[in-house]
């Protein structure tokens, strides 16, 4: 009888613990399903799933523009966001991650990383931080007269690069991305980032 309880036990845990999982990768089911098995999407949206993390070593853009935006998050129904477009861009190394409690109290984190180039068109990306080192090329700033806070200024630019970036994403919308060398995993870890906090 004994065994019978650690084993019922035993699967208690592990079901509530798919459960979690399997809700953590819905999340981000769209892009990992499709970039695991082609390495291409068109038009994917990622976001209403709370924070999640980019990071990479390098992205070089091309059709810059930089716009006030109030967005959704896991928290909150309007938050001020930095909404970035940008219409073809290269990165190197990008890594992006999702922390999700556990049932029993755990944390474990879905990674996402491409070792090798990733291009994207049409790229909409919200962050609430980023922390990176930025260049620009041909940058104009905007300002128009209007009660519309989404268009009262805008940032302009030819081309920008974007080093050693650190960015708490809430929405991540691209029209076509292609990852090389795509690793989908996930870890157990101590405790979630509060890099936003």
């Amino acid at each position: 009888m004994g065994e019978e309880r650690k084993e019922t036990v035993g699967r208690t845990w592990k079901k509530k613990f798919f459960i979690a999982l399997f809700a953590g990768f819905l999340g981000l089911g769209g892009l990992m399903s499709v970039f695991g098995f082609t390495g291409t999407a068109f038009a994917l949206p990622l976001g209403g799933i709370g924070d999640f993390y980019v990071e990479f070593d390098e992205l070089n853009g091309k059709g810059f523009q930089l716009l006030p935006h109030i967005g959704e998050t896991g928290d909150s129904d309007a938050e001020p966001m930095i909404r970035n477009k940008i219409e073809e861009v290269e990165i190197k190394n990008l890594h992006i991650y999702k922390d999700i409690k556990m049932p029993t109290g755990g944390w474990v984190r879905v990674h996402i990383r491409a070792s090798g180039p990733t291009k994207i068109s049409g790229l909409i990306q919200d962050a609430r931080m980023i922390d990176a080192d930025l260049s620009f090329n041909e940058l104009a700033i905007k300002e128009q007269n209007t009660e519309d806070f989404s268009t009262n200024w805008s940032q302009d630019a030819k081309t920008i690069t974007i080093k050693d970036a650190k960015l708490v994403t809430d929405y991540l919308f691209q029209s076509v991305v292609s990852l090389d060398g795509t690793k989908i995993y996930v870890e157990k870890i101590d405790e979630p980032d509060m890099t936003h906090q």
